[in-house]
């Protein structure tokens, strides 16, 4: 018998990290080593539309331990922090009813936040406002959108560039729904976390060029293997362009491409400059907005579990 099994119902481990960093491969590995659940942190390995061009977790890691939340929304839908939050710490609980660790993988740092510290106390805004809010910005155009929303919110609207359509519909359907401007709603104290347990949380920061070689290389791989008739799948639904899953990294780019907007060539290249600078600004939060017990620039999995490992199977064992 592991000899942490018996701390595992009481603990959670937070493994957090850039795009193309190695988490999955080593949630995978936590998962078979600590008998664990690998829980999806991921803002668009929720969507079903999306497996290769987000490199969701494969059927054969699937098979190899428990994963969840991974695929589970339709490309129509909207899954805010708040709401992930809520799934994923009732993830955490059936895991911990079931005598095992819960592992939290993923780039969101929005997510870790609403998980672990609480967000903003602002209400679930409902469905006919959420579609009003993106029909509007279609029929007004970016410009007058944004300047309609500087009339209710400047302050946020100030924050916010016109191109940034995802958060300017956010902060005007907040508004829309609540009658209060999202940045006062900003100012006022956070709810309390959705889950207060013990964790250990683990951050993979590689070396930044490393880091660019691997989501390019990734990329060439992703479009080897299929991405483009996934995303012309997507494409087919006919969804509206400010839907999350339309901006996926490399959708918005292999979209053009189909449209004849772009060359293949010119395409691959835009995504993959994208995803870089992604990874880049995912590395900057994670230095300045995160608190890691650990951190590794490992290039390879075998690094990050002899890095990893004895801290996690030290942390099990530690009484709190």
């Amino acid at each position: 018998m592991d000899e942490t099994s018996g701390q595992r119902d009481r603990n959670m481990l937070l493994i957090m990290g850039p795009t193309a960093s190695g988490k999955s491969a080593l949630a995978l590995s936590a998962a078979k080593t600590f008998d664990g659940v690998v829980i999806n942190a991921d803002s668009m390995q929720v969507y079903r539309e999306l497996e290769i061009i987000t490199a969701r977790p494969d059927s054969i890691m699937t098979q190899a331990a428990p994963h969840r939340l991974y695929g589970f929304l339709s490309g129509e839908d909207v899954c805010s922090a708040a709401r992930w939050a809520d799934l994923a710490a009732a993830e955490v609980l059936a895991a911990r009813e079931a005598g095992k660790l819960p592992i939290i993988v993923g780039g969101t740092g929005l997510y870790f936040r609403a998980l672990t510290l609480g967000m903003s106390p602002i209400p679930d805004i409902p469905t006919d406002v959420r579609q009003t809010a993106r029909q509007e910005h279609a029929d007004l155009g970016a410009e007058a959108y944004h300047a309609r929303l500087a009339q209710a919110d400047p302050e946020i609207a100030a924050r916010l560039p016109i191109g940034d359509s995802q958060r300017i519909m956010r902060a005007w359907e907040v508004y829309l729904a609540t009658g209060t401007p999202l940045s006062e709603w900003q100012k006022l104290p956070p709810t309390p976390p959705r889950l207060d347990l013990p964790s250990l949380t683990l951050a993979l920061m590689p070396d930044r060029q490393v880091l660019y070689h691997r989501c390019d290389t990734r990329f060439d791989q992703m479009v080897d293997t299929g991405a483009l008739d996934e995303v012309e799948q997507l494409r087919a639904l006919n969804l509206a362009p400010s839907l999350p899953v339309m901006k996926a990294l490399g959708v918005p780019e292999l979209m053009d491409y189909l449209a004849g907007e772009k060359s293949r060539d010119d395409a691959v290249k835009d995504a993959k400059t994208g995803t870089r600078r992604y990874a880049k600004r995912q590395m900057t939060w994670l230095r300045n907005q995160i608190i890691a017990d650990f951190t590794s620039d490992a290039k390879d999995l075998k690094t990050m579990e002899r890095k990893f490992f004895p801290e996690i199977r030290k942390f099990l064992l530690t009484l709190t």
